[in-house]
């Protein structure tokens, strides 16, 4: 039988989900505060013994001011061995109670499991769930491509050696021409923040202020890295990383719109990778490409530069929903493009005045 988890039952979840293969940032209680208009509920399964054998997080959010439903979303959840039908039929048992509980029109999740691992994904649809059809064109909640490095039992050295020679190059260009990198606290946020808003409105994506990175730090800890990049004594670049468990995750990056020679971001990609190293960590996670990339895509650029650290191009199974609710999903889903829309043409035009 699935429970609802405890407050006091906290670090016993914690260590499950860090020490198993599937187990996420995103699925953890210091994610969850960091989604303070969320509300955060973790649904377990235990074995005969009464140890954690699943489990899923999931955030619980009013989506239409005034009206009752929620949207119910496991981000990279579920955590279950790939073929344990038992354990997340348990879980999807216990999802649906609770969102009963809360109203909830949809329950949503993306697992962090390969595309290729069809069984799966084909016990999922059995328990109700189907492909949304997101993730080509980052449409989707989180990225469905990502690029991903094996780190495992390898050293700094090697991974270095390993390397194409160009991108070899690049990690050590920076250094010879002045280019520092450092781990930063909160002091260094306003100016990340910065170089995030030049990024967006370079590359055109919506980005958050500094509250959020401020927020971060404080609630994931240790687990949280702000790594910066300085030339002549001016923030050029910065990046954001996350370690949980077995794994290293690029989270955010951000240069100026100067000095882009200097290949600050190669520098700062090699910092995480190296943080990653430092953990004994299996996977260095370099987040989300678009599917199909050609060398006319507007995001080319960033498909070329994650490929060039030679990590493994994954695609996830992808958004899958349970639909409770159809005319609900069906009338919120019409309505929630609209409102991106303009919130995106409003953020444009702001930056720009700024």
């Amino acid at each position: 039988m699935s429970e609802i988890l405890k407050q006091e039952q906290i670090p016993e979840y914690e260590a499950f989900i860090q020490s198993h293969p599937k187990g996420h940032f995103a699925q953890s209680h210091l994610w969850g505060k960091q989604k303070p208009m969320w509300q955060w509920e973790a649904i377990v399964s235990r074995d005969e013994a009464g140890k954690i054998k699943g489990s899923m997080a999931v955030l619980i959010r009013k989506i239409i001011p005034g009206l009752p439903y929620t949207m119910m979303y496991a981000c990279r959840g579920p955590v279950t061995d790939l073929d344990d039908r038992e354990t997340l039929a348990d879980l999807v048992d216990g999802a649906k109670k609770l969102a009963k509980k809360h109203h909830s029109y949809v329950i949503k999740i993306d697992p962090d499991v390969s595309s290729e691992e069809t069984a799966y994904r084909e016990i999922l649809e059995s328990l109700g769930f189907k492909l949304t059809g997101c993730g080509e064109e980052f449409d989707a909640i989180q990225p469905q491509y990502v690029f991903r490095l094996n780190t495992a039992g390898k050293t700094a050295d090697e991974l270095l050696m390993a390397l194409p020679q160009s991108t070899r190059r690049k990690v050590r260009t920076g250094a010879k021409k002045g280019v520092t990198t450092k781990i930063c606290g909160k002091e260094a946020v306003p100016d990340f923040a910065r170089l995030m808003l030049e990024t967006g409105l370079r590359d055109g994506f919506v980005t958050r202020d500094a509250s959020y990175f401020e927020n971060m730090l404080d609630n994931l800890g240790e687990h949280c890295r702000l790594y910066m990049a300085y030339y002549e004594g001016q923030a050029i670049a910065g990046t954001l990383a996350i370690w949980f468990g077995d794994k290293v995750w690029y989270l955010y990056g951000a240069s100026s719109n100067e000095h882009r020679n200097l290949m600050p971001n190669y520098m700062l990609q090699w910092n995480m990778i190296e943080w990653a190293v430092e953990k004994g960590c299996r996977l260095y996670d370099f987040r989300g490409v678009p599917g199909q990339v050609g060398e006319d895509h507007p995001l080319y650029g960033l498909y070329k530069f994650k490929l060039g650290f030679g990590g493994d191009y994954v695609e996830f199974v992808g958004e899958m929903d349970m639909v409770l609710k159809p005319f609900i999903n069906w009338f919120i889903n019409t309505g929630k493009p609209i409102f991106m829309g303009l919130r995106y043409k409003l953020y444009m035009l702001k930056g720009k005045k700024e």
